[in-house]
């Protein structure tokens, strides 16, 4: 694997485990974050592995965006596509104050236990794609 790609994913699997952590310490509006920041480095290593060298993935955190420019957003399943969808908002919303509160209101272990498993087999398919 372009090793761009592996230091992208490296950050991706980082991620995935402090959300883990942010769910035992029940930090849910962390959760939901670190899992976009997940998503977010994993399209980032596919893009990373098609870049001409030296040049970096788009400094942008729309995964939907993300997942077109990688060229897999045609390859993804309703239910993934559907996924993203509810993950992107989840990067911003957590930054501002206006945005925490409704967002966290609506996070619980139970939805974070969710987002934590569709995060992980969404990991997985994105890696499997290179």
């Amino acid at each position: 694997m372009d090793e761009r790609a592996q230091y992208w994913f490296a950050l991706a699997d980082y991620d995935m485990e402090t959300a883990k952590v942010m769910l035992k310490g029940k930090r849910y509006l962390y959760v939901g974050f670190m899992c976009h920041q997940t998503i977010e480095k994993a399209l980032k290593a596919v893009i990373a592995a098609k870049c001409a060298e030296g040049k970096m993935p788009p400094k942008t955190h729309h995964l939907l965006k993300l997942a077109e420019r990688g060229g897999l957003y045609v390859k993804m399943s309703d239910e993934q596509k559907a996924f993203i969808k509810n993950l992107n908002p989840m990067n911003i919303e957590a930054r501002y104050p206006e945005y925490k509160e409704a967002l966290a209101a609506g996070l619980n272990a139970e939805i974070c236990r969710e987002l934590l498993a569709g995060t992980e087999e969404l990991l997985c398919w994105i890696k499997q794609q290179l």
